[in-house]
C-alpha cells in the first residue's frame, strides 16, 4: 500500500498494491495493520454503496458531531470525480478543495477524515461506489454544502448532474457555517 498526500492536510490518496494474473486481480481494500503500520489507526463502523447512472452527482455531505464521519472511499465498477472540501474552520485550506479520479482501473482509494464535506460525480453508467466510515450515519446530523457554488469554483465536468431534491437545495458556501 502506498498513502500519498495531497495539498489538503489530512485529505489522503491510498493505492493499495494490486496482484494481477491471468485470472483477473486481488488487492487489500483495507486491512487493520497495514493502516496502522502506516499511521492509520481507522476504525470503521459502517460500510456504504450506492450505483449510479452517468451524470449522477452526489454531495457535497458531511455528518457533524458527535457523528462525525471519516470516510475510506473507492469505486468497485465504473468512475468518478471525487471531491473533498476542507471544512475546518481552523484550516490553512478551509473552503479549498481536491479532486481525485476514482474507477476500477486504478483501484485508487481517498481517505477524507472527519471536517470534509465530500461529493462525486459518476462518469460511466452503473458506477458502483464504496465508502467505509467511522461512525453510523445520523439522519439530525447530516450537512451539505450546494455543489455549484461559485466560492468553490469546482468544475464537475458536467453542466447538468442528476441531483437529489437535498442537493438542489443545499446552503452556498457563503452561507455555511462549520461545525468543525
Amino acid at each position: 500500500m502506498k498513502i500519498i498526500n495531497t495539498p489538503i492536510k489530512d485529505l489522503l490518496i491510498i493505492q493499495p498494491q494490486v496482484f494481477r494474473d491471468e485470472r483477473g486481480y486481488f488487492f487489500e481494500s483495507f486491512n487493520h495493520s497495514s493502516f496502522v503500520e502506516e499511521g492509520l489507526d481507522l476504525h470503521f463502523v459502517q460500510d456504504n454503496e450506492s450505483k449510479s447512472q452517468k451524470g449522477v452527482l452526489r454531495g457535497l455531505h458531511f455528518q457533524a458531531p458527535p457523528f462525525a464521519q471519516g470516510k475510506l472511499v473507492r469505486v468497485i465498477k465504473g468512475a468518478v470525480m471525487d471531491v473533498a472540501v476542507d471544512i475546518r474552520k481552523e484550516s490553512p485550506t478551509y473552503g479549498k478543495h481536491f479532486i481525485q479520479l476514482l474507477n476500477e482501473e486504478n483501484k485508487t482509494m481517498l481517505w477524507v477524515p472527519p471536517g470534509f464535506a465530500h461529493g462525486f460525480v459518476t462518469l460511466v453508467d452503473d458506477t458502483i461506489f464504496s465508502y467505509k466510515c467511522t461512525n453510523v450515519y445520523n439522519k439530525a446530523s447530516e450537512g451539505s454544502v450546494r455543489w455549484d457554488d461559485a466560492d468553490l469554483n469546482i468544475v464537475w465536468g458536467v453542466t447538468n448532474p442528476s441531483l437529489s431534491d437535498k442537493d438542489k437545495v443545499s446552503p452556498l458556501f457563503k452561507d455555511f457555517i462549520s461545525p468543525f
